[in-house]
């Protein structure tokens, strides 16, 4: 008989490709995680992962079994759910995870709604960018996740997760004052091409939706300034050091007296928000208010 807690291990080596990150995620020491999967090749009879110089990568036995701890799980997470609701679970705590914006823009408009509507729900936040927000998910480290899509984040198909689409903004192209396109309307991105560039790092949702919006536009930008916080992004292009993107909502609330903020030209780099839990959980009813309330939230910003 294969133990769920050992699917959960070999789902986090899949997702960390690391025994010591999948350790770390779990809350285990390196050693135990070393131990439950050689359990869990023992029940199986099957090696699961190969171990390399980058860490370890399931064999194809180990896909084969990830495919089903992944349905698994899930139903775990029904069965979880339809139990709470049967004991009419409306008071505890649900642990959500997002990034600074989107704090503010829809989950503390959220936990104000849910003090109204389902006073016992208490709502604990955890700052994280969208892309390790999704993995803290995963990992059961937290309940809820508000994330923002980028290039190789899990789909709405993907067997772990069900997303609940938040809402989609533009991004602005900030400049300084002295910029040869501070006085235009609109910026197209084409004219940006020679310029040098302020940015999160990469690894940043936001980072892959301005590289992918140069390379649409025709070039690669020169990235010279990296910060993951849009003020000082901000500051950096008034001060001329370069231009930037920044998502419109990022600049809500800024002194932007020494910028000049206009919005791109064409079609504009979008940055697209949703709500995520672990498949199989949204129907618990702990979770299911907090969805709701966060897709009313976002509603509200039109």
């Amino acid at each position: 008989m294969i133990e769920a807690r050992r699917l959960h291990i070999l789902r986090a080596l899949a997702d960390h490709r690391t025994v010591t990150a999948a350790a770390a995620a779990l809350y285990l020491t390196p050693s135990a995680v070393s131990q439950q999967l050689a359990a869990l090749e023992q029940e199986t009879g099957h090696r699961l992962v190969e171990r390399g110089a980058r860490g370890v990568r399931l064999t194809a036995a180990g896909d084969i079994l990830l495919g089903h701890a992944n349905a698994v799980l899930a139903q775990l997470e029904r069965a979880e759910s339809e139990l709470a609701a049967y004991e009419a679970g409306e008071a505890g705590t649900v642990t959500v995870a997002a990034f600074a914006t989107g704090i503010g823009l829809v989950l503390a408009p959220a936990i104000t709604e849910l003090a109204r509507s389902a006073p016992g729900i208490r709502v604990r936040v955890q700052d994280a960018e969208g892309d390790a927000s999704l993995l803290m998910v995963l990992d059961r480290q937290v309940d809820v996740a508000v994330a923002v899509e980028y290039r190789g984040a899990p789909g709405e198909d993907d067997p772990r997760l069900t997303r609940v689409p938040l809402y989609a903004e533009p991004f602005d192209a900030v400049l300084s004052p002295g910029h040869p396109l501070a006085g235009a309307e609109r910026v197209p991105l084409a004219d940006l091409a020679k310029d040098p560039w302020i940015g999160p790092y990469s690894g940043n949702p936001c980072h892959d939706v301005v590289v992918l919006a140069c390379e649409y536009a025709g070039f690669e930008p020169r990235l010279e300034h990296s910060s993951d916080d849009f003020r000082a992004v901000v500051a950096l292009a008034s001060a001329g050091a370069g231009v930037a993107l920044v998502p419109r909502s990022a600049l809500r609330g800024m002194d932007l007296t020494e910028a000049v903020v206009r919005p791109v030209d064409g079609v504009a780099p979008t940055r697209r928000v949703f709500a995520a839990v672990r498949r199989g959980a949204e129907d618990h009813p702990l979770l299911r208010p907090v969805l709701t309330a966060l897709r009313t939230a976002a509603a509200a910003q039109g």
